[in-house]
């Protein structure tokens, strides 16, 4: 067995489950999840249609790993709109995943060089728990960036040691970020490009959440590259899915862009990796990448909940709204696992601890006494989670 499957925590979930095991919730009020990131919306029929009429020929041929050209250059047309590029090489920058995760998971074990002296690889804290999974496995050290309140949430960059980024060789960011919400600025990006340059490391931009916002469309890595006449996109790569945007987390698609160089050893490994997307697969996100209408209304579903949530909850818990995504991270008045275990057993709402998504880092854990809430379900489910909640907190 590899040895570093030693080094793997329990997945957020899997704690999940034990915190709530044995507990039995009221049988009269019905079952709310809010700790999972799972879209409930409805998936938009076009792309149900398209997949169900690609499938008479989708299923009968091997698909290639990088794809086909109409669903590359679709998504190089995206990015180019969504994130004002002047170019995208769709043959040597664009490369389709199978969802996020397992791409976020595998970039690691593509990029790290073993042989360097204690690697280290970048993330913010609390985080995705992927990052974690793929730089234990790729034999890399993660070293974790507290993402504090009097930080405005977001990873404290200006605090990490010369030392540190010496021997950094992948930096993960999240922005929009899971779960806080918080969004990097262009400044920001443009400092860590220049970070990237001096240190020679590789940035992975987990721009999931990129189309769930409120007010102004989050700036992207890609986006900063350009700004700064990188049209080369060095170093940088981004991470995007249809799961968010296009409420389609079965179909399992998302893609990776930037860097060319980069992108030509990914495809290598992914050759090697078997994971190529299904042609009924890419029939179904070229027509979903080529749509916005439903994306918009998507949007506006997400704003409605915000409002409703946020004024139930507000004079009861401490509690801000995120500039974009669909979380919330409120404080807890007692320890978060003890708060998520009681609200499940006295008003069968699940949430997620705070805790279980972050890990102790020079002596602060950032997610302790928070929870995170996902507002997927449907606005009266949402409402109704928000009541309960609140008859909870004053009880």
């Amino acid at each position: 067995m590899n040895p570093d499957l030693k080094s793997l925590q329990s997945y957020p979930f899997e704690k999940l489950a034990q915190l709530k095991n044995n507990c039995v919730p009221p049988s009269h009020l019905s079952a709310i999840n809010l700790s999972i990131g799972e879209p409930q919306h409805a998936t938009p029929d076009f792309i149900i249609n398209t997949m169900s009429a690609a499938l008479a020929y989708g299923i009968s041929k091997y698909p290639s790993t990088k794809g086909k050209d109409t669903l590359r250059k679709s998504i190089a047309h995206w990015l180019q709109q969504r994130f004002d590029l002047s170019s995208i090489d769709p043959d040597k920058q664009v490369l389709p995943v199978n969802g996020t995760r397992e791409a976020i998971f595998a970039f690691a074990q593509c990029i790290i060089n073993r042989e360097s002296v204690e690697p280290l690889v970048l993330m913010p804290n609390p985080f995705y728990q992927i990052y974690e999974g793929a730089a234990l496995l790729a034999g890399a050290k993660p070293f974790y960036i507290n993402c504090l309140e009097n930080t405005n949430f977001q990873p404290d960059f200006a605090a990490i040691p010369e030392s540190v980024w010496a021997r950094c060789q992948l930096l993960y960011i999240c922005s929009p970020n899971n779960p806080t919400g918080t969004v990097l600025d262009i400044s920001t990006l443009h400092a860590l490009i220049e970070r990237a340059d001096k240190y020679d490391f590789i940035i992975a931009a987990d721009e999931c959440y990129s189309e769930i916002y409120a007010k102004q469309p989050p700036v992207g890595l890609l986006q900063a590259c350009a700004t700064l006449g990188r049209l080369d996109y060095r170093r940088c790569v981004v991470f995007h899915s249809l799961s968010k945007r296009s409420n389609v987390p079965g179909l399992r698609s998302g893609f990776v862009a930037g860097d060319a160089d980069i992108l030509r050893h990914f495809l290598l490994y992914r050759t090697y990796h078997g994971c190529a997307m299904s042609l009924a697969t890419q029939a179904a996100s070229i027509v979903a990448w080529e749509d916005e209408s439903h994306v918009q209304s998507n949007r506006i579903l997400y704003h409605q909940k915000f409002e409703a949530v946020m004024d139930i909850l507000t004079p009861v818990m401490s509690i801000m709204r995120p500039p974009a995504g669909f979380y919330l991270w409120p404080l807890t008045p007692i320890p978060d696992d003890q708060f998520a275990r009681e609200l499940f057993k006295q008003q069968n709402i699940t949430v997620l601890p705070g805790s279980f998504l972050s890990r102790t880092a020079d002596g602060v854990n950032p997610g302790q006494n928070r929870i995170r809430m996902a507002l997927v379900a449907s606005l009266d489910k949402c409402v109704e989670a928000a009541e309960r909640m609140c008859t909870f907190m004053r009880a």
